[in-house]
């Protein structure tokens, strides 16, 4: 099959982008949150995406530079794997060049990387990863990483928690309340990589649901903690998808995130949710451990593979 890179060239690319990845979404971490991920600033250069096409131009795969998440992301399906992944990844060998800012010099690492993730079945992605350079991270010491996909099915019951005197769950108030939001996410992750232009392109993509956007307000108005819930209606299935959840460190003892993540969960529910996905690191931590809490259990094993440059 003939194909070629092809540039980005806006929203009508966006959503065939989307619509591939739905099609073939069991191969893949990160589907009916995309309107998250497509929201990133890495977008906002188009030279960080490239789409692959056969002769018609119909599309054939895709790969994007997450350069906040220090990821490459990429859909490709089984059949084309041996043709493109290759190219896909001399792309984003390519591309790299540009990024020097994701590890600056002077940092413990002092070099730049690139992540991607793959489930540990994927053995034809994996084997054309680390032929392009790419390394496993699940077994590297103690910076060892790998992750795992949860999943919970929707009917589960949903366990009732007590909300804290003067605490509310609620739903963002919009684009209003989109700057309050970044604030709070950069608090919760440390980072500075969200950003209000981010924040409202998430608000205004046509798959978000306003009462499935979740924060938890405290008595004196500001905000504590969140959690984003996605759902996907495109297809036979409503598949619903936790991205992203969290809490602000003065605000843990009270069990914000997982007040949050249970009104999520009804709301995926009340929406007609059939299955519900989320990603975490492998290891046992608080993140997991509240995951299994509330029902989501381990459906398959994710691999880290890391390239630096």
């Amino acid at each position: 099959m003939q194909s070629n890179p092809w540039q980005f060239s806006g929203k009508t690319d966006l959503r065939a982008m989307e619509a591939l990845a739905r099609d073939f979404r069991v191969y893949h971490l990160h589907v009916a949150d995309l309107p998250y991920r497509f929201g990133s600033w890495a977008l906002d250069n188009h030279e960080n995406i490239c789409l692959w096409k056969d002769a018609t131009g119909c599309l054939l795969a895709w790969a994007v530079l997450q350069v906040p998440m220090e990821s490459v992301d990429f859909i490709c399906p089984p059949h084309l794997e041996s043709e493109l992944l290759p190219q896909i990844l001399a792309w984003a060998d390519e591309r790299s060049k540009a990024h020097p800012e994701i590890i600056p010099l002077g940092t413990p690492e002092g070099r730049p990387c690139w992540f991607a993730n793959v489930f540990s079945d994927q053995v034809g992605q994996i084997r054309i990863l680390e032929k392009a350079g790419f390394a496993c991270q699940a077994n590297v010491g103690e910076n060892s990483w790998s992750k795992v996909f949860m999943q919970r099915p929707a009917d589960l019951p949903i366990k009732e928690y007590r909300i804290p005197e003067g605490f509310v769950v609620r739903s963002l108030a919009g684009e209003k309340e989109a700057e309050a939001y970044v604030n709070l996410h950069r608090r919760t992750f440390g980072t500075n990589n969200m950003t209000l232009d981010w924040r409202m392109r998430t608000i205004r993509h046509p798959d978000y649901v306003p009462d499935l956007d979740l924060v938890v307000a405290a008595p004196d108005g500001r905000l504590a903690a969140f959690c984003i819930c996605w759902l996907d209606a495109h297809g036979s299935e409503r598949i619903g998808q936790i991205e992203p959840l969290g809490c602000h460190a003065d605000f843990r003892r009270y069990a914000l995130g997982r007040l949050a993540l249970a009104e999520g969960l009804r709301r995926l529910q009340a929406h007609g949710a059939t299955k519900i996905y989320v990603e975490t690191d492998s290891w046992r931590n608080t993140a997991f451990q509240l995951y299994e809490s509330l029902g989501f259990q381990v459906v398959r094993d994710v691999l880290v593979f890391r390239k630096d440059y």
